[in-house]
């Protein structure tokens, strides 16, 4: 069974409140009670039309990247998941190692009527990074904020418990969207940064400074000594230049900054393309009908049974 709990749960809400205003407008019973809830439903129906397609968009448009040439920016990545170290995570509710988890634990309640409900008393979700691997590197993945569509679903009963968890796990082949940065160790080493804290961090043991650089034993460092400690700290600095220009470069990927899509799954973009293009249809069909139905209660009589 597939799920995306995110942006399932987007479209429960907008599936609910289409159903809850159908059920309200047939409550009321009157031509005012349906030309207050059609409306709605048709706006409701577009949203998620739009929404549908600009994910169908953003999956059919973007092309596949490879994470060492990567572009900076909003890319499309697809690869294995692997976690992040020697220790695999652990789902909460039956404790399966995986690179990623959700969970929801619910109360069966009873309302008027003998009316079955369930409330959520409990739910959650790693915040653990992963690692993406293609043929050509590895690529840190930040789960956080993500839209994560995952074919592993488990549902179980205990009592009036209900159990749902989500799981992404190891070697998964997954399909990611997100924004793409790459942090190289040259990029982010700053000589004048490091120069000023390490001469601050020297002056912090003056005794050793004036052991190392006082050639006169005065017990000051004149001019000429000062000089030779910051050559020295120079030559300090450019090795640690040199140690870090030979790290490789970490990338990363994670929401974008500028609200565009989010997407993590072990589905193929296929399938996620065809999921996608189905609710669009969905939302617009129902958008019709909901205009359609307008029309005829504007011209039926005032009160509909």
């Amino acid at each position: 069974m597939q799920f995306s709990p995110r942006r399932e749960y987007a479209q429960l809400i907008t599936s609910g409140g289409q159903l809850l205003l159908i059920a309200v407008g047939f409550r009321i019973g009157t031509r005012e009670g349906w030309q207050f809830c059609l409306p709605l439903i048709a706006l409701f129906s577009l949203l998620a039309w739009r929404s549908s397609l600009n994910r169908l968009r953003a999956i059919r448009d973007t092309p596949t990247s490879r994470i060492d040439s990567a572009a900076q920016g909003y890319v499309e990545l697809i690869g294995r998941g692997m976690p992040f170290g020697d220790v695999l995570l652990r789902s909460h509710l039956k404790q399966l190692p995986c690179l990623w988890y959700r969970y929801k634990i619910e109360e069966r309640t009873y309302t008027g009527k003998n009316r079955e409900n369930w409330r959520t008393v409990e739910s959650g979700e790693s915040p653990d990074s992963f690692m993406l691997r293609d043929a050509t590197g590895e690529c840190i993945v930040d789960p956080e904020q993500a839209e994560i569509s995952t074919i592993y679903l488990d549902r179980w009963n205990e009592g009036d418990l209900r159990y749902t968890e989500w799981k992404l796990l190891k070697n998964d082949r997954l399909y990611i969207l997100g924004e793409f940065r790459t942090r190289s160790g040259a990029v982010e080493f700053d000589p004048n940064a490091e120069l000023n804290a390490l001469l601050a961090e020297w002056k912090k043991d003056m005794p050793d400074l004036r052991k190392r650089f006082d050639l006169n034993n005065d017990g000051e460092l004149n001019m000429d000594e000062w000089m030779l400690a910051r050559k020295a700290v120079q030559r300090e600095i450019a090795k640690k230049k040199r140690e870090a220009e030979a790290q490789p470069d970490l990338h990363l990927i994670s929401r974008p900054r500028d609200g565009k899509l989010y997407l993590i799954s072990n589905l193929t973009p296929e399938d996620l393309s065809r999921r996608y293009l189905y609710w669009s249809w969905a939302h617009l069909f129902i958008f019709f009908v909901a205009l359609g139905a307008f029309g005829w209660v504007l011209q039926a009589k005032p009160l509909i049974r």
